[in-house]
């Protein structure tokens, strides 16, 4: 569900333009992307206080969103529309460059300084399931392009700065007017001056570091996490990308995983089933204690509750299934032979379920109950 716009500026809903202008000036110039360099929260409240800017700024919108809410722009999408994270930055800054006086980047005339974001980089990191329940760190090492020591850059002559050049062309309908990226600086604003030996043609050389790779407890095999501004550098005053650290997660020698349940595989003796037994349990959350009851049958399912994988949202921990296997054994004696034939047709050890044995369908249906 989309905030309240009046609630993102902070501000009442009987609040005037300039109220609304003052909250919105505040926000931006606090969430700018030129004060918080590749924060990509920062990044997303900036362009959501831009766009409950254009709406309320706006007197027929705002009275639109008064009567209907965010129901009356549904549809419309992008900027505008309340399109929220399809909002473009460079239209944010045609709109509303005003609002900020030129207190950001460029020169005199106000114009906003390009910084254009380096590469993303992804590695993949192997987990073991006792890491993934209590989450672990983890030192990868990591190859990326870092700006070369005494690389120095200069203002694109191309698009003067602005990394963008625009054309006028004469069509049917009148000039029109079209933007494209920079074809000398690639949309930089500026391109290298002095390049060091051994330095590429932006000025960048690789290096390798060591990142520290912080993965809480709960994560998924194929979830991807982001370490900010550890992927590649961008050339002039860019900012780093992003390193993504992809989770492969590691089969387990005796667990087998299920969302946040665990299964183990669990087997007993014909003896212990009979007569019932105490048994020790070697979990990931350390030992426990389980009562195998007297006349255990086989496929008996015990549920250890809160001794499975912790969720990643804090919700809470899965549970640990113990399927409980009887074991038949392969040779006997010649007395044990004697005792089983002995028995064959007497009535303890002929099959009897009663209507309280569970059947299969209904073990299964119990373990995601």
């Amino acid at each position: 569900m989309k905030k309240d716009y009046y609630e993102i500026l902070n501000v009442s809903r009987s609040a005037s333009s300039q109220e609304i202008k003052k909250a919105y000036r505040q926000k931006a110039i606090q969430f700018h992307p030129d004060k918080n360099p590749g924060d990509a929260s920062a990044e997303a409240k900036f362009k959501e206080a831009a766009e409950a800017y254009e709406i309320l700024s706006n007197a027929d919108k705002k009275a639109r969103y008064d009567q209907y809410g965010h129901q009356a722009f549904e549809g419309n999408g992008g900027f505008g529309g309340g399109g929220g994270a399809s909002m473009n930055m460079e239209d944010i800054f045609s709109h509303f460059g005003d609002i900020f006086g030129g207190g950001f980047g460029g020169g005199a005339d106000g114009r906003r300084e390009v910084r254009i974001k380096g590469s993303n980089l992804r590695i993949r990191v192997k987990l073991t399931l006792d890491e993934i329940i209590k989450g672990a760190e983890k030192k990868v090492k990591v190859r990326r392009m870092v700006q070369a020591k005494g690389a120095t850059y200069k203002t694109c002559s191309t698009c003067n700065g602005s990394g963008q050049v625009t054309r006028i062309t004469n069509t049917i309908l009148g000039r029109m007017q079209t933007a494209s990226t920079c074809g000398t600086c690639r949309g930089a604003g500026k391109i290298i001056d002095k390049k060091p030996v051994g330095a590429d043609a932006n000025g960048m050389v690789q290096q390798e570091d060591t990142v520290s790779v912080s993965i809480p407890a709960g994560v998924t095999d194929g979830v991807q996490l982001k370490v900010s501004g550890k992927g590649n550098d961008a050339p002039g005053n860019g900012v780093s990308g992003d390193l993504l650290v992809v989770i492969q997660e590691l089969p387990h020698a005796k667990l087998k995983r299920e969302g946040l349940n665990l299964h183990y595989d669990f087997y007993i003796s014909i003896s212990e089933a009979v007569l019932g037994s105490s048994k020790e349990i070697d979990t990931l959350s350390g030992v426990v204690r389980i009562k195998i009851d007297a006349g255990t049958q086989s496929g008996k399912i015990l549920r250890l509750r809160g001794k499975g994988v912790p969720s990643l949202e804090h919700y809470g921990k899965g549970d640990l299934l113990i399927h409980i296997n009887v074991w038949t054994p392969q040779t006997l004696t010649k007395d044990q032979k004697k005792f089983f034939e002995a028995n064959k047709e007497d009535d303890n050890f002929i099959p009897n379920p009663s209507s309280s044995d569970k059947s299969f369908f209904d073990k299964v249906k119990d373990m995601f109950s």
